[in-house]
């Protein structure tokens, strides 16, 4: 006969009650951290309806402790039907969008001057067009036309600048 206390501990999937506590409140911290968010921000995060529904009731309840300190604890309980990782990654864009905005500035300088430099960049403009479909053909083969040509007379790049500046408002990743 077996020893029913030395179940729990064969028991690969066993996790302790201390370790429920700590995953509740990392939860409940994270779920604090989405109602602490702007609103411009909090679009960006997956969230589902009651989620949405239970931050935007947070937001209203700033002045009582109390009733704010049992809605976190709700915000914490919804927390655990939410997709965490992607919720996660997007908080994690928020954090070092300086960092995003950085890479995806020179991604665009990078895809300019390649634009721009290609022997053939009608083979470019085509890879691009296939990933891009929003952007014009006309006009980035006029703005690549017209940068290729003040590059020869070493003239300012008055194209290659509008030809970034249109490629990132309209580029997306």
């Amino acid at each position: 006969m077996s020893d029913p206390n030395k179940d729990w501990q064969d028991d690969d999937e066993w996790i302790s009650k201390s370790e429920l506590k700590r995953e509740a409140q990392q939860l409940q911290r994270l779920g604090k951290k989405i109602c602490d968010l702007r609103p411009a921000f909090l679009a960006t995060i997956p969230l589902s309806e009651p989620m949405q529904e239970a931050v935007a009731l947070a937001k209203r309840l700033t002045g009582k402790r109390e009733a704010l300190r049992r809605h976190m604890n709700y915000v914490g309980k919804l927390m655990r039907n939410e997709d965490i990782a992607a919720i996660e990654q997007a908080m994690e864009k928020i954090t070092n969008r300086h960092l995003y905005a950085n890479q995806r500035q020179h991604q665009l300088e990078q895809l300019r001057d390649e634009l721009i430099n290609a022997p053939q960049s009608d083979d470019v403009i085509n890879a691009l067009l296939d990933n891009q479909p929003q952007l014009e053909r006309q006009k980035l083969r006029q703005l690549i036309r017209q940068a290729k040509f003040e590059q020869s007379k070493q003239k300012a790049p008055k194209s290659a600048r509008e030809l970034f500046r249109y490629l990132s408002e309209q580029y997306h990743d």
